[in-house]
């Protein structure tokens, strides 16, 4: 049994996909699956604000994608928003504050209908937060879980939508966050009834280090998987390595 690795690649059927939005776009993405198994739940990626960076290679999300299909039988979709570049190629159209975005989301959920996958939950991180709380409170999403929610954009018609609609939403808030710490978040949330805000101590905006991630996906896992155990974050079995001077898997 080996421990996990920054860089670990798990064994995953990848593909690459592509959406397509209602207003004529085209966007890139991956679709990660069990390599032997159907998936028991689906997990969609909403990156951070590509202004500063986000894309669907942000590391929470590339790692969910190398490590979650193998460890808890997920499947993990992930794709970059309307003018988004990232190794995948970049994505049509031009960044619109989390407006037109609802347009990508909604082509996120309607692929994994088509394609018929399990269980549908949107993780959100920053600025994808902010999508998922304004776009993202639709059938057939099961519920949702917030990373860093800086509550920029999403006004208080977004934040009591979620409380009428009564999904689960979680909000994992790092302590030393740059734009809302848990005190904070504790009383803007405090109209959604069902959401669980969760200080994350040590913890920035950014969730840099290993010890972070781990606990990123512990916490999405409790909420998606709670029929499971925690995870060890070990391996019996192949693994590859991403070699990040290289840009591939050795």
């Amino acid at each position: 049994m080996t421990e996990l690795a920054p860089n670990s690649v798990l064994p995953a059927r990848r593909e690459a996909i592509t959406l397509h939005t209602a207003d004529g776009l085209t966007l890139v993405g991956e679709l990660a699956l069990p390599e032997t198994v159907a998936p028991v739940a689906t997990i969609i990626c909403v990156h951070p604000n590509p202004t500063g960076g986000g894309m669907m290679d942000s590391h929470l999300y590339r790692k969910a994608a190398w490590r979650l299909p193998a460890l808890a039988d997920v499947a993990i979709l992930r794709f970059n928003t309307r003018g988004t570049t990232s190794a995948a190629g970049t994505s049509q159209g031009e960044y619109d504050q989390g407006r037109a975005e609802k347009l990508d989301l909604d082509a996120a959920i309607a692929f994994a209908v088509e394609r018929n996958l399990p269980e549908i939950w949107l993780v959100g991180w920053s600025f994808g937060t902010d999508v998922v709380l304004q776009h993202g409170n639709i059938d057939p999403v099961k519920g949702a879980v917030l990373f860093s929610p800086p509550l920029k954009w999403s006004d208080e018609h977004a934040l009591l939508s979620w409380a009428q609609s009564g999904r689960p939403l979680t909000a994992l808030v790092p302590e030393l966050d740059d734009y809302l710490q848990p005190q904070e978040a504790i009383e803007r949330f405090a109209c959604i009834p069902q959401c669980d805000v969760i200080g994350i101590e040590g913890c920035k905006h950014l969730w840099v280090g290993e010890k972070y991630v781990r606990i990123a996906w512990d916490e999405v896992l409790k909420r998606i998987r709670p029929d499971m155990p925690t995870l060890s974050w070990d391996w019996v079995g192949p693994m590859r390595k991403w070699d990040d001077l290289a840009g591939r898997l050795v």
